[in-house]
């Protein structure tokens, strides 16, 4: 299944949370038991290391509701300069052969707007 592109903008010092409903090819909740998920936050696709922030991920229990949750303090949120970033969401299991089967889920574009606090 292909990613989707989602857009989302934050305020400057927020703490945010966005919780994604995966489905499977069925339209029905994909189940997520045995999986992991990460998401991180960059200036542009190519940024290294220390242009990169993780998202704090949560797969919701019971995992066969297919809810994921992605989020950052208000302390991450505060040191990122106001400008937009581009995410990404992924999750993945290993297999009976040991092979990790990784699927993008989302990925987009991040606004960072400045507040005035």
């Amino acid at each position: 299944m292909p990613a989707q592109y989602e857009e989302f903008i934050f305020d400057q010092g927020a703490d945010v949370a966005i919780e994604f409903h995966l489905v499977d090819e069925n339209d029905q909740p994909k189940d997520l038991t045995a999986y992991e998920a990460r998401a991180r936050l960059k200036l542009n696709y190519n940024s290294d290391s220390d242009d990169t922030t993780d998202f704090t991920t949560i797969i919701a229990n019971p995992p066969t509701d297919g809810i994921v949750t992605i989020s950052l303090t208000g302390a991450q949120t505060d040191i990122l300069k106001p400008t937009n970033y581009v995410y990404g969401l992924e999750i993945s299991f290993t297999d009976s052969d040991d092979n990790v089967i990784r699927e993008l889920v989302t990925d987009g574009r991040i606004t960072i707007e400045p507040t005035v606090f």
